[in-house]
């Protein structure tokens, strides 16, 4: 794991207010990136008793965020934009997550080819096992897709 400080999560991610569903950073190094959250439900989900678990897709691309968020950070970076291009192998044990559950995701790179990048995610909790690759997309820092809050 790495040695420079962790972040605050709002600090990592172009997001801001309730779209940040991460609570924290757990962990870091040159190829992955473990972050914590408890599962609140909100305008997109309906209300209810739990969280589709196709949600699990975006706590996994939230926690590659974090990742190019605290290599911009190491770099002296600013923070940059970054898209979600697919999903593949997508698999989850249950349907949903219970509201007020405590869920662990793991992201870790695979490859990199340029700005594009593969990332195999695990996320984890009580009675929940998620997983999927993900390709993403970050814009190069000479371009104005990057965010300064």
């Amino acid at each position: 794991m790495n040695d420079f400080p962790l972040f605050e999560v709002a600090e990592l991610l172009p997001h801001t207010g309730g779209m940040i569903w991460l609570d924290k950073v757990l962990a870091w190094d040159e190829e992955t990136a473990t972050a914590e959250l408890t599962v609140r439900t909100g305008p997109l989900f309906g209300g209810g008793d739990t969280v589709p678990a196709w949600a699990g897709i975006e706590y996994m691309a939230q926690t590659i965020g974090l990742y190019a968020g605290l290599h911009a950070k190491r770099a002296g970076e600013p923070i940059r934009l970054g898209f979600l291009l697919g999903t593949r192998r997508f698999e989850s044990s249950a349907p949903g997550f219970r509201i007020g559950s405590v869920l662990t995701v793991r992201v870790e790179k695979i490859m990199q080819d340029g700005h594009l990048s593969v990332f195999d995610c695990r996320l984890t909790g009580d009675h929940v096992k998620v997983s999927a690759v993900l390709n993403v997309y970050q814009a190069p820092l000479d371009t104005i897709m990057h965010y300064e809050k």
